[in-house]
């Protein structure tokens, strides 16, 4: 099967079309969208929607931790992420509160087991960007049947981990559009970057895309109109950092 695997795109429907656009390209059979689907950008509606589409056709949506603070917005306005989740809140109708709130925490197809963030705890939101917790994640999900792949989000980096043969963890950064072998004797996570607010200095959507038969997986650079996903934010009220982020990818 070909998966794409779709997160943190955070209401930025212009990365989201472009990479969905680009994975239909490379024959994606299934596509996974492992949360974050709001909070920072300016389309909050435009992709909820979408993705509820999505989800009819047989996608996999699941939960991040900015829907959790669109549907309940925190009192504390410390960070942008509460700050835009109060304006996140207001522009989504309760019936797509509703859905978001209702979506899973993790999922599983085949040999490929799905989150937002850490398998070992999803639901505390922990960072997997360090090897302590990437081994944490990776050795919970490896309990389960079957599983030799996992996939998460969260971090806005794209990077791969491996359980090596006598070994520790290993890390592996990958090159963007370069094919990695990632045989099943071997258990591997993946975070596969953010689509709608790289923080690596790269400011063209991310996504990754396994072939579970050829046990091939790529991570993409998509580039979008990045220029136009910043005037939106601007023009929406929001703070300029978060339209900075998006031309920069910083």
């Amino acid at each position: 099967m070909k998966i794409a695997f779709l997160s943190d795109i955070h209401s930025n429907i212009h990365a989201m079309e472009a990479c969905l656009e680009d994975a239909r390209e490379k024959g994606a059979e299934q596509i996974a969208i492992l949360g974050d689907l709001v909070g920072y950008g300016a389309f909050p509606t435009e992709v909820t929607q979408r993705c509820m589409q999505l989800q009819g056709e047989g996608a996999i949506v699941l939960r991040g931790n900015h829907e959790e603070m669109a549907v309940d917005p925190p009192d504390d306005l410390s960070t942008y992420a509460a700050l835009t989740s109060h304006w996140t809140h207001r522009h989504l109708s309760g019936s797509n509160r509703n859905w978001l709130a209702q979506l899973p925490l993790t999922a599983q197809i085949e040999s490929v087991y799905m989150v937002h963030a850490s398998a070992d705890a999803p639901e505390k939101w922990r960072y997997v960007n360090v090897p302590q917790v990437a081994q944490a994640s990776l050795q919970a999900a490896a309990n389960l049947p079957d599983v030799r792949y996992v996939f998460g989000g969260h971090v806005h980096h794209q990077m791969l981990y491996y359980l090596g043969s006598g070994r520790g963890l290993m890390r592996f950064d990958p090159t963007p559009g370069v094919f990695i072998p990632v045989p099943s004797h071997r258990h591997w996570l993946a975070t596969v970057g953010s689509v709608g607010q790289p923080r690596d200095a790269d400011p063209r959507a991310a996504y990754a895309f396994l072939d579970t038969r050829s046990k091939q997986l790529t991570f993409h650079r998509i580039d979008y109109d990045h220029t136009e996903a910043a005037y939106a934010v601007r023009a929406a009220g929001l703070p300029e950092i978060l339209a900075h982020r998006l031309e920069t990818g910083r």
